[in-house]
Order: structure tokens, then sequence, then C-alpha cells
């Protein structure tokens, strides 16, 4: 059994704790990340105390000093984790106990593990939110710049996984980049409520001491307060926002990824991906498999269910801290790794990606003109249910006789329709038919433009804000 002497909650303990319930109860392994945002939520503390007359000038002087120095440690890869460090915030302590003494007990005054833990991980998410923002607005760009290289590739348009109307190359990359630019947006919200400060909340009353909840704010740079102990240390909320945030960027990433694995395929032909991004078989000597999307594909689901098994943990608890909110962190940490992997891969997919537009072009199909045929007749006077129904009967003779539809005759159209003209073949062309589309968020080259200045200003605005 291990002994309870040491251990900041020991006192009124006596005997051991099983070494199963030590196993059960450290988060050691995964929070020595939270190692230096613990020490800056220490340092402004103590700078607190300070402040409010616990600690003298002399006191603060050596726990500053004594906090760098276990800083180093930290940065150097120096410091030693001890079997009785159950958490990282135990492990801190107990270091700055052994370089400075007796005074090193003064830090903790007033303040309790459960606002402690909060702040840590705030400071921490705060931090990675930044690094995440950098490399979604990486990849949002690259679509964006890719999409204005290519503006003149047409393609077909897909619904129901079925040729539906032919569009701009540059349309289809610039329908994910508009998702994720609302990921970004999402992000940037998540970011500021994670910017409030918990500290000096305590344990679940508040603070007894009269500490500046004000200079804490400033000094660890948040943008509110909380304003509820009670709820301080227990909501997590801005955990599963963003824990919901990267759920739904994993969704629109999937999809961008399950598109391009079936148009990489020989049956598509559309795309090749690099080497850099594509693993091969260990049988089949001719095989290129687009591991790198699949992988992507295959995180989203590990994303999902960090944020549904977050949701679960918090749904069943009782108002203020409990020691299910340990979980929190396993959880963040992963989906923060997952993220920070995931997205310079896909930058790098969408950077490299050779595209075929000769095979594109073969993918375009008359049929997929229909939807013009009904068009024409729309502009000669027709209600668009009949002309729709008109040209689906256009459709279905070209079946009959085993033809395009673009090798109808003239008789045989009139025979549909007397509005069909001879012009009827200006309907035939995919360059025109894109070009319909003028209006704001259509696939006319004038649009696509539009849509990657819009994006580009969108871009600018969210860097300088974050």
């Amino acid at each position: 059994m291990a002994s309870e002497g040491d251990k900041l909650w020991g006192g009124r303990f006596v005997g051991g704790t099983d070494p199963i319930m030590e196993t059960l109860n450290s988060s050691m392994a995964y929070d020595q990340r939270l190692s230096e945002v613990d020490i800056q939520g220490s340092m402004a503390y103590a700078k607190a105390l300070e402040k409010s007359g616990i600690l003298t000038k002399g006191d603060l002087e050596k726990i500053l000093s004594g906090l760098e120095k276990i800083s180093e440690e930290w940065s150097r890869g120096a410091f030693v984790v001890n079997k009785s460090d159950e958490d990282i915030h135990t492990a801190n302590e107990r270091r700055l106990k052994e370089l400075i003494g007796d005074v090193a007990g003064k830090l903790h005054t007033g303040r309790s593990r459960n606002d402690q833990v909060v702040t840590d991980l705030r400071l921490y998410m705060r931090n990675s939110c930044s690094v995440l923002f950098a490399h979604l607005l990486q990849f949002i760009k690259t679509l964006v710049e890719r999409a204005a290289a290519e503006t003149d590739v047409i393609f077909p348009g897909y619904t129901h996984l079925q040729r539906a109307q032919p569009i701009r190359w540059s349309h289809f990359l610039l329908s994910h980049a508009v998702a994720f630019t609302r990921d970004s947006e999402r992000l940037g919200e998540v970011k500021r409520r994670i910017s409030v400060l918990p500290l000096g909340s305590g344990a679940v009353a508040g603070n007894p001491l009269g500490i500046d909840r004000e200079f804490l704010r400033k000094e660890l740079d948040f943008a509110a307060i909380s304003l509820n102990s009670m709820d301080a240390t227990s909501e997590r909320d801005f955990v599963v926002e963003f824990l919901f945030f990267a759920s739904l960027l994993m969704v629109h990433l999937s999809k961008m990824a399950e598109d391009l694995i079936i148009y990489s395929t020989k049956e598509f032909g559309f795309v090749t991906l690099s080497d850099a991004y594509s693993t091969g078989s260990s049988l089949m000597p001719q095989k290129k498999n687009p591991d790198s999307l699949e992988l992507i594909r295959s995180k989203a689901g590990r994303v999902f269910g960090r944020c549904s098994g977050m949701m679960m943990i918090l749904k069943g608890l009782p108002s203020t801290y409990n020691k299910d909110l340990q979980e929190d962190k396993e959880a963040v940490f992963d989906v923060i790794d997952t993220l920070t992997s995931v997205l310079p891969v896909a930058t790098g997919v969408i950077s490299t990606l050779q595209i075929h537009k000769e095979n594109m072009e073969k993918a375009l199909s008359p049929d997929m003109l229909a939807t013009d045929l009904a068009l024409y007749l729309v502009r000669k006077g027709m209600p668009f249910r009949q002309a729709h129904a008109a040209s689906g009967k256009a459709v279905h003779l070209a079946e009959t006789k085993g033809i395009a539809i673009n090798q109808l005759t003239v008789e045989d159209m009139k025979s549909i329709s007397p509005l069909f003209g001879t012009d009827v073949s200006q309907v035939w062309d995919y360059a025109n038919s894109v070009e319909q589309y003028t209006t704001p968020g259509g696939t006319s080259k004038s649009s696509v433009m539009m849509q990657i200045e819009q994006l580009r200003e969108l871009l600018r605005r969210q860097k300088d804000l974050f």
C-alpha cells in the first residue's frame, strides 16, 4: 500500500491507497503536457497571494525562482517524475518544496486543484486553438488558390453519386473551402469562450483571502472572469464545444476525402495523389492506395467518439467538481493531436494533387445538359414543368433509339414540341452551360472568381482577428 503522508490531501487519511487505485487515480501519464501552463498559472497565483498579503516579497521571489527552475527542467527533459506524483500539480508542487523548502506550501493557499486544473486546461486549449487555426487557414488558402489556378477545368457535378450537371473543378474545390471557413469561424468562437478565468474560485465556495481576480485575469491574459465559483470549477462546456467543432471539421474533411478517393479510382481517373501521400500493397505490386485520405476519413470516427464520450460523462454528474472530469484532458489531447496531424496532411494532398483534365472532359455527357434543354424551352415561353417533361421525353427518345440526346434530329425534337428549332444545337456546349450560372454562388467563371475573392477577404479578416 502507498503511504498518504506526502499527498496534498493526505492529512485526514490513515493507512495507504491500494496500488491499483493509485494507477486508476493517476493522470500523470498524460497531463504532463500541462506542465508549462501549470507553472504559468502558479506564478500568476503567487503574485496574487503577495498582492493580498499572504506571501512576503521574499516568499514570492523564492517561489518564482523555484518555478522557473522547474520550467527549465521540463523544457530540458530533466524533470524526474516520482511514483507518488498523481498529477502534474502534485509533481510541480513536490518539486518546488524540494527546491525551496516549506515556503512552497504557501503557494496553494486558497487554491484548489479544482480551479487549478481547469485554469491549466483553458490555458493549454487557448494556445492549441491558435496553432490549429493557423493549420486550418493554410489548408483553406491552399484550396482557394488551387481553385483560382484551375478555373477553366470543367467536369461532372454529381448528386446521389450520379452525373448531374457540368460544373467547374474550381467550384467543387470552393464548395469544400466554404465549409472549412465555417469551421474556422467556429474555432474562433470556441477560443473566445475558452478565454474565461476560473482561477480564484477555490474548490466550490470561492476564495476567502481577497485574491484580486482581475489581476489574475490580466496576468494570464484571459478575456473575462467566471461569474460563479460552483459553475467555474465544474463546467466543461468549452471542452464539449471544442470537441464538437473538431467533429464537424472532421465531417467536412471526411466528405472531401471520400470525394477524392472516388475521383482517384481508375473508374473515374479524375485525379492522382502524390506518392508522398499514398502507399502500396504488400502483395499487389501495381497498387497505389490513397491511405492519406482513408486515414483522414477514419479519424473522423475517433473524434466523434471523444465528443460523444465526453457528453456521456457530463450528463450524469451532480453540481461542482467530480473526479469524472479527469477524463476531459485525454479527450482534448487526443483530438488536438489528431487535428494537428490531419490538417497538414490534407493541405499536402491538395497542394500536390494531379488532375486529369482530359478524363474530366471525357466524363461529360450530353444527357447532363437535359436541364439546359428544358431551360431552352423556358426561354421560349414554356412553363418549366412542361419544359421539364418535354426534356424528359427527349431523354427517353434518345435512349429508345440507342443514341446520345444531342444526336436527335430537329424533326425528332419537333415531335416533342414545336418550340424546338435549329438553334437547339447551341444547348450542347458544356462551356456555355456552366456560363449560365452567373448568380452569386454559381459555377460560371465570373461567379467562381467572386467566390475566390470573397474567401480571400474572409481569410484576411480571420487572420487579423485571431
